[in-house]
C-alpha cells in the first residue's frame, strides 16, 4: 500500500475467496519483487500511514493524536518521522497484526 495503491488492490483481489494456488503465489511473488524496488510517493505513504493510524486513533492519548497530525502534515520522503512514530505506537499498544506487517518491519530495519 505504501508504494502502490493499484498493487495493493491487485493483492486484495488475488486473496479474495481464500482460493490460493500456485499461479496466484507466482503472481504475488512477482508483484512483491516489483514493489521492492519501487519508491513510495507522499500520497501512497500517507494512505498507508493513515491506514495504520486507524488502529490507534481510538486508544491513543490526545498528545499522541497531536504528534500524529503534526508528523503527517510535515511528511517528507527524505525525512520521515511518522513511520518510526507509528512503529513506536505499534509496540506500545502491542498491535500484533501491525507488528507482522511488512511496512512496520521495514521501518524497524531502517532505525
Amino acid at each position: 500500500m505504501s508504494k502502490s495503491q493499484q498493487a495493493y488492490n491487485r493483492v486484495r483481489k488475488l486473496a479474495s475467496n481464500n482460493n490460493w494456488n500456485i499461479e496466484k503465489q507466482q503472481y504475488f511473488d512477482s508483484l512483491i519483487k516489483e514493489l521492492e524496488v519501487k519508491q513510495p510517493t507522499i500520497a501512497t505513504l500517507s494512505t498507508a500511514y493513515q491506514h495504520i493510524w486507524g488502529y490507534f486513533k481510538k486508544i491513543c492519548t490526545d498528545e499522541e493524536k497531536g504528534k500524529y497530525k503534526q508528523y503527517l502534515s510535515n511528511l517528507k520522503l527524505d525525512n520521515d518521522s511518522l513511520g518510526p512514530y507509528l512503529e513506536h505506537l505499534t509496540d506500545k499498544y502491542d498491535v500484533k497484526y501491525l507488528k507482522k506487517s511488512r511496512i512496520i518491519e521495514e521501518i524497524k530495519k531502517q532505525n
